[in-house]
């Protein structure tokens, strides 16, 4: 952690909950926090962006099985299908047509899988964003509020890297070390860019790059958004965070809240996260052309009643 301004307290962190809330800033029936700040306007600025033509995914590959639970089923033609006499007749007639067809179960919340957190994933005092209580959320049904299908057009915009490990000159921030908003200024001012209402910010802590070398890192010590973070990202009107960790630094520094930064977020902000983003081949494009802003484009499965979804977001320079 860098030095610069004074660190909040844990009473400061716990303040935020009342001095960061967009209860009702949208209306009490709002469901999309900071998305909100995506507007028509700033849509059309975000491809803007689009300078050179070039996509990257922000995404790692999903593994089976060490990621999900897959069952493949592979038929080389029809004839041999398990189950073809129950085939309507056309597929009995094409014996050199066959398929393959896959079952898959994912447990995308975690430290591994790139995935968008909605609102309702995270609970404070038995409240979600905006005030709804936990108990909207059913067993088998799912969440009746702040569901990842808030956000089922799709979350187009802007987006700026933030590299922090360049910026400190570090291939990658060592487990535990905060980011904190000197670091994030440092950054706009290494790169020439500076972050602006309903920009979706992606932070490079220079943990994947580590994950490439070495593999995912085990434990639940992490480099990560620091606290210190969230009245930054209040006050430029941010629409969604990305980090290539599962965002918040661990330990946190704050023996009542073990995850700040998802937990102010999530349920005072209506703040969108990306958790475990591989920015490694946007950092290295971004080098390339002198450009560390981009159109970004997200697209959450529409699974009714999550509290997320795996994404691949793409940024487009």
């Amino acid at each position: 952690m860098t030095a610069g301004r004074a660190m909040p307290t844990q009473d400061d962190v716990l303040g935020y909950f009342d001095t960061l809330s967009n209860w009702g800033r949208w209306g009490d029936d709002d469901e999309l926090g900071t998305l909100n700040h995506i507007t028509d306007d700033v849509r059309l600025a975000a491809a803007q962006a689009v300078r050179h033509g070039r996509s990257v995914s922000c995404a790692w590959e999903v593994a089976a099985p060490g990621d999900m639970e897959r069952t493949t089923t592979a038929c080389p033609c029809t004839a041999d299908m398990p189950g073809a006499e129950n085939m309507p007749p056309a597929f009995h007639a094409d014996r050199r047509w066959g398929f393959s067809s896959e079952r898959l179960g994912i447990s995308y919340h975690g430290n591994t899988i790139t995935h968008l957190d909605s609102p309702c994933h995270i609970f404070w005092d038995g409240k979600m964003y905006n005030g709804r209580s936990h108990s909207l959320v059913d067993p088998a049904t799912g969440s009746a509020w702040a569901a990842v299908t808030a956000a089922a057009s799709g979350i187009v915009t802007r987006g700026v890297l933030l590299d922090v490990a360049g910026a400190r000159e570090v291939p990658w921030l060592e487990p535990g070390q905060g980011v904190v908003p000197d670091d994030l200024e440092e950054a706009e001012r290494r790169q020439g860019v500076r972050v602006r209402p309903g920009d979706a910010v992606l932070l490079r802590t220079g943990y994947g790059r580590f994950r490439h070398e070495n593999g995912a890192a085990s434990g639940f010590t992490q480099a990560g958004w620091h606290a210190s973070c969230l009245p930054w990202l209040q006050e430029r009107g941010v629409a969604l965070i990305g980090a290539d960790s599962p965002q918040d630094v661990q330990p946190s520094g704050y023996d009542d809240v073990l995850m700040p930064v998802h937990a102010v977020s999530l349920v005072a902000m209506g703040l969108w996260m990306l958790d475990n983003c591989d920015l490694e081949a946007c950092a290295t494009t971004a080098t390339e052309l002198g450009q560390w802003d981009f159109h970004l484009a997200v697209a959450p499965v529409r699974f009714a009643g999550t509290s997320g979804s795996p994404v691949n977001p793409i940024a487009t320079f």
